[in-house]
């Protein structure tokens, strides 16, 4: 049981460790110590849903869905181009006192609304939860698999919370305009990027 418990905390960790929009906004929202720790709550729990909704039987679900897997992919395309145009234009606005991002960092809801949207119209979640985690451990036995999804949910856990208080924790240094436009800059890169890897995959299942 132990080793089925690391086994699915060690893969969920490779999952979730590189750059993506959920790890994007919580490290935000530490570095502006504004939300930080409900935003990794609520990232937290959405990916322990996903997980284990995926290793128990949606895996199976996405996987022969051709349609469902379009529109994830696709809807996630425009998403993350989105995404990545805010974070261009909140790294041009780095020197104002105020930015857009400030102005939605501030309202409680709407800061559950873009996790929302980070989360759940983020395709990369889909994969890794319930295409990739939720088919490897949809193939262990009934017993085990509750040990899986327990050990890959700690390792998102352990993540978005370590994420949000170390963000917070060199609040000082990263919220000075010029660390901004790094970051935002970075962010901009990275979601354009996985935009354009989700787009060559959207052609290849739709040819």
């Amino acid at each position: 049981m132990l080793s089925t418990f690391l086994q699915g905390f060690l893969l969920s960790a490779a999952m979730i460790l590189p750059l993506g929009p959920q790890n994007a906004f919580v490290m935000q929202q530490g570095c502006r110590r504004r939300f930080h720790l409900m935003s990794a709550t609520l990232c937290a729990i959405s990916d322990g849903f996903l997980i284990g909704a995926g290793v128990f039987g949606g895996s199976a679900l996405l996987g022969q869905s051709t349609l469902l897997l379009q529109f994830v992919t696709w809807g996630g395309v425009a998403f993350l181009l989105w995404y990545g145009w805010r974070a261009f234009r909140t790294a041009l606005l780095a020197n104002a006192e105020l930015t857009q991002a400030d102005n939605i960092a501030r309202s409680r809801w709407r800061v559950i609304a873009i996790i929302f949207a980070v989360t759940w119209l983020n395709p990369h979640v889909y994969l890794d939860t319930l295409v990739i985690l939720g088919s490897i451990g949809g193939q262990l036995s009934s017993e085990l698999r509750p040990w899986f999804t327990f050990g890959a949910a700690s390792a998102s856990i352990s993540w978005f919370f370590a994420l949000a208080f170390l963000a917070a924790w060199f609040s000082p240094v990263l919220n000075k305009p010029h660390s901004q436009r790094i970051i935002n800059g970075f962010i901009c890169i990275v979601m354009w990027y996985i935009a354009w890897q989700l787009a060559k995959q959207g052609l290849i299942i739709s040819g």
